[in-house]
């Protein structure tokens, strides 16, 4: 295999904010390319800043390990991981999108698309959300009625931010999801809930600090609505430590290092009764379209990236008022842009 790769930097439709005061204008990410022969497989990884996330420290350590990872033989994706996990023990965004291309370009190789290769049949595929940034009350409805949608994901986690859902109300009858992104603390969390309940909140993702099991369990047992993980959940070995504290987990492609640990990750999380959201980190079509080969095994998704970015680095997604189709035919099902 060859291995290319560059640094893309996307700009945000709006400038996006999260709890914590943390504002993006542009997503840098980083491109990947697996090219065999005539066929090119894709992969991204968005930096992230608050898990100390850059494209030049995921391109050094390409740069110092390149040959290693471009001699492997490419017979199982999954083989592959592990020889990348491995190889970048410290580097699991740079792992996911090493993981991500090499999955595309084995479906190409094989002619299929990467769920088709797993043997999921494309059924009972959940609506995505959008998500609408921390703004102004003024500005947050006016980005809601902007882009009609029949699922909206508000940050929160911030004082009064309850008021702000009630102001949001006023304008549709979709549903809410709230991710407070570890900004409330267990006291007012079990305010606030019972709140947002009343105004057609679905879902909690993410109360608490990540740290915070024993407020967690506290929260699990008053809450009347689900609890979904996100920072508490990352990685493999923190699907278990949820039961009993959350009622569902988050799965980040990026952070847990691929396409073949989330895979795992669903496998237990249904195994211990956890209900299964898939979320995006701002990436492009490439990632999104990652996303979506587990949208068949999944309850939840929040894979609005392309939506939320003015630029895009691929075609081959379709978004319809929360309906998610792929128009390619094999691999991740996507496009270089030129």
């Amino acid at each position: 295999m060859k291995l290319y790769y560059k640094k893309i930097e996307l700009p945000f439709e709006h400038p996006f904010t999260i709890a914590g005061g943390r504002t993006k204008t542009h997503q840098p990410s980083l491109l990947i390319a697996l090219q065999l022969g005539s066929l090119t497989g894709y992969g991204e990884a968005p930096a992230i800043q608050y898990y100390d996330v850059t494209v030049e420290l995921m391109m050094e350590a390409l740069k110092q390990k390149r040959a290693y990872v471009e001699k492997f033989a490419l017979t199982e994706p999954e083989r592959y991981w592990h020889y990348l996990h491995h190889l970048f023990p410290n580097h699991p965004f740079l792992v996911a999108a090493l993981d991500m291309a090499a999955w595309d370009l084995f479906g190409k190789m094989e002619q299929k698309l990467v769920y088709q290769l797993w043997n999921v049949t494309w059924r009972n595929i959940p609506l995505t959300d959008y998500t609408i940034g921390i703004d102004t009350p003024e500005n947050m409805v006016s980005k809601m009625l902007a882009k009609p949608w029949p699922i909206y994901k508000i940050k929160l986690g911030f004082e009064n931010d309850v008021t702000l859902v009630a102001a949001l109300r006023k304008h549709t009858d979709a549903i809410f999801r709230v991710d407070a992104n570890a900004g409330w603390n267990v006291e007012e969390a079990l305010v606030k809930i019972p709140q947002l309940q009343q105004l057609g909140v679905e879902f909690i993702e993410q109360p608490l600090a990540k740290n915070d099991w024993a407020g967690m369990k506290v929260l699990y047992q008053a809450s009347p609505l689900p609890l979904i993980a996100d920072e508490s959940c990352v990685h493999e070995a923190d699907v278990e430590k949820c039961v009993h504290h959350f009622h569902g987990i988050n799965i980040k492609l990026t952070k847990c290092s691929g396409l073949t640990p989330a895979k795992r990750m669903i496998t237990h999380a249904r195994q211990l009764g956890l209900k299964v959201m898939m979320g995006s980190m701002n990436e492009s079509t490439i990632g999104s379209a990652a996303i979506a080969q587990f949208l068949p095994l999944i309850d939840y998704v929040d894979m609005d990236g392309p939506l939320l970015l003015k630029e895009d680095m691929a075609t081959g997604l379709n978004f319809e008022f929360g309906k998610v189709d792929l128009f390619g035919k094999a691999g991740l099902g996507i496009e270089l842009n030129q």
